[in-house]
């Protein structure tokens, strides 16, 4: 079987369940890894032949893919703010538009270290950091500031310390439950909360995509219906004890709820608080001031 032929066959197997285009991205992604080799590079040795362990690690993912089970989870490992990182189904795939929230708080901390000074001290706690992707992301961007992370899950943060260590970041991790006041105490002060909550109502999932409601862990994504703000109210409620004086809170937000987030922000006591659009022009996220 050449590249090219390879290629071929998986595009046959991911039309059954993925559009053209979406069949496409992951055939790309699939060969690139079993290959080694960058697209361009493919197209100039697409009559290469691949080996026997390559034909049948083809074979196993292209078994794996047919299940539903994302991309990402099948190669062991999702790209997020220009890093590789390790993900499984113990922890969320990062998106997008999570880097879109990282960016934000990056610009807010150099406006602020440009009033204060760069030598000032700044402390970030990234609440329930699953793959670690955005404490990551944010070390890696600002390698002064101390950063926290908490998650329930000692198998995501597992992932996240892997991740951590292959990206030569230092990062301090507990063991923690937002939803627990006794276990918030365990994290110090901190100068801005950031979190990508659990926000997706129960009742969205009728909507969702199999590859997302089969494989991607539960309690990281849903929140029931009933009590939709649950994790919202539950960190600025920590936020109360945690948060410094002029402290900063960015949420990654459904974009449903934007409004209610916001008057819960308000009436909690925030200040200067703002909503910004995502790239897709959906209200994802908040920043508010203590």
């Amino acid at each position: 079987m050449t590249i090219y032929e390879a290629y071929q066959y998986l595009q046959i197997q991911l039309r059954n369940i993925y559009d053209e285009r979406e069949a496409a991205n992951i055939s790309d992604l699939i060969l690139e890894h079993i290959t080694k080799k960058n697209k361009t590079e493919r197209r100039l040795n697409k009559s290469a032949t691949l080996s026997s362990a390559q034909k049948n690690q083809l074979k196993q993912y292209a078994t794996e893919l047919l299940q539903h089970k994302p991309v990402q989870y099948v190669l062991r490992e999702a790209w997020f703010a220009g890093m590789k990182l390790y993900v499984d189904e113990n922890v969320l795939i990062p998106r997008p538009e999570t880097e879109e929230l990282v960016e934000w708080v990056v610009e807010e901390v150099d406006s602020w270290q440009m009033t204060v000074g760069r030598n000032s001290q700044f402390s970030i706690l990234d609440v329930g950091t699953g793959s670690g992707c955005i404490a990551i992301a944010l070390k890696k961007r600002l390698p002064n500031i101390e950063i926290h992370a908490l998650d329930i899950s000692e198998k995501a943060l597992e992932i996240a310390k892997r991740n951590a260590a292959t990206q030569n970041t230092f990062i301090h991790f507990f063991h923690c439950d937002i939803l627990n006041e006794e276990d918030g105490k365990l994290v110090p002060q901190i100068d801005i909360i950031a979190s990508n909550p659990p926000y997706i109502k129960q009742s969205e999932a009728l909507t969702m995509q199999q590859n997302v409601i089969a494989w991607e862990p539960h309690t990281a994504l849903f929140v029931r219906d009933e009590d939709s703000l649950l994790f919202y109210k539950k960190i600025i409620a920590f936020s109360k004890h945690n948060l410094k004086p002029e402290g900063k809170i960015f949420f990654e937000i459904n974009e449903s709820c934007s409004e209610e987030i916001n008057e819960l922000l308000k009436n909690e006591g925030y200040k200067n608080i703002e909503l910004r659009k995502d790239m897709q022009g959906k209200s994802r996220m908040i920043k508010a001031f203590h």
